[in-house]
Parts: structure tokens; sequence; C-alpha cells
């Protein structure tokens, strides 16, 4: 039910005691199948490089708003000046089992005063695309922004991308709406799908996110014995 003011008009609730949280430090996360390491372009970027050459027809860069990259000096260029900003906040995306980095994501529009954020610039090399380190690489990301104190986890995309619109769902973003022609780049149109999640929210989905990579559910091969999808999809408040 609403609240309302003295006229009897409608109201948000009050937040009582509500206060900012602090900006996202610079510090890593590790999970059991991958490590966020804060970029550096010595440490990362060689090794991101090469990972995202075996993305051979560049479809990695499509809705992206820089790449692809044609010389490794170009890359490392964009992982300095990525790496040196506080918002966006980049991390590198770091597989346990080979060692290497072979993503990366960050937390960004970051207002501390609004307890908003959002995860963006995610990029999965091929050896990282669905794998259970890419997923828990998002999971590590959504709990220390929910541990920090965020009230508002965002994900948005191009409306074109239906990759990263079902990615979004199955890691439990409800769906908000369709901001037409919200931005410009790489010379077109944007129209922007705009997900999210909210404090209320992220009990049921951590514990759905905590079942899932639950080493009980994989077999002797690694295999997932239940979807993370099946966990996520009955919170979603909306689809879209």
């Amino acid at each position: 039910m609403p609240h309302a003011n003295h006229l009897g008009q409608p109201i948000g609730a009050p937040l009582a005691g509500w206060k900012p949280p602090p900006h996202p430090p610079r510090e890593a996360l590790a999970g059991r199948s991958c490590r966020l390491e804060p970029l550096e372009a010595a440490k990362h970027a060689r090794e991101l490089f090469d990972a995202n050459a075996l993305d051979a027809d560049g479809a990695l860069w499509t809705y992206l708003p820089y790449g692809p990259f044609e010389s490794f000096e170009a890359y490392e260029a964009w992982v300095k000046d990525a790496a040196a900003g506080a918002d966006p906040l980049f991390f590198a995306i770091v597989d346990t089992q080979s060692g290497k980095a072979a993503g990366v994501a960050s937390l960004m529009r970051i207002f501390p005063a609004l307890g908003s954020i959002e995860v963006g610039h995610i990029n999965y090399a091929p050896p990282l695309q669905q794998t259970v380190a890419a997923s828990e690489s998002m999971y590590l990301l959504m709990k220390r922004a929910f541990e920090l104190g965020y009230r508002r986890y965002e994900w948005k995309c191009d409306a074109f991308n239906a990759k990263s619109r079902q990615a979004a769902q199955r890691l439990g973003f409800s769906y908000e709406g369709l901001f037409r022609q919200h931005t410009i780049y790489k010379g077109r149109t944007r129209d922007t799908a705009w997900y999210s999640v909210i404090d209320s929210e992220w009990p049921a989905l951590r514990e759905a996110f905590e079942r899932w990579l639950d080493p009980a559910n994989f077999d002797a091969q690694g295999r997932q014995l239940r979807r993370l999808s099946e966990l996520t999809g009955p919170l979603l408040k909306q689809r879209g």
C-alpha cells in the first residue's frame, strides 16, 4: 500500500535511517571459479588481448562503444585509460583454473546519494563465455554492491542485443522498459533496454545464486544439474 502525505496524496515510503553507501573500493573479489581483480594494463592487457583475439569475427564488440582493436598497442592504451577511472570501476575477470584474465566488467554510474549503481562494459572473451566463472563474476559484483548498501543495481543494453537481454533475466534482473533513441554510438542510434534488481529482492536472489554455485549442483564432468534460470525465473517481476 502506498504511503500518503498530509494532503492524502500517495507518496513513496520513507527511508528512515538510510545512509548513502560508500563508493565501491578498488579491491579484488574472489569466488570458487573466478577472481575479479582491479584492471591493470601491465597485468591484464596482454592476456585479455590474446583471449579476445579468439573471437575471429569481432562479434564481441558489436554492442560496445569501442573496439575491435587492431593491435595490442591500441588495446593496451584503452586498458590504461579504463583502469585509471573510478566510474566506471573496471575489473579483469580471471579464471581460477587457467589463472588467466579472459574478460572485463565494471561497476558504473555510481550514485551513492541515490543508492544506485550499474554493472556494465561486460565483455567475455570466448574462453569465458558460457562458463560458471562468467556467471559467478556477475554474482560477485552484485553481492559487493548490495553488501555496501546500494538499493538499486542496474543492467542496461542495446535493445537489439538479444544475448545481453537474455543474460540479464537469467541473472535475476527484472525488465523495466525501453528508452527509445536513448543514445548514439558507433554512428548509430540505440534504444536501450533497462533491467534492475533492488535490495528487497537481493536475499532471495543471493540464495538462488548460492544454490546454483554449490558444487553439489554440478556432476563429475562439471555439468550443471539445475539451471540458474530455473532458480531466478520465479523471482522476476517482469520479463522483456
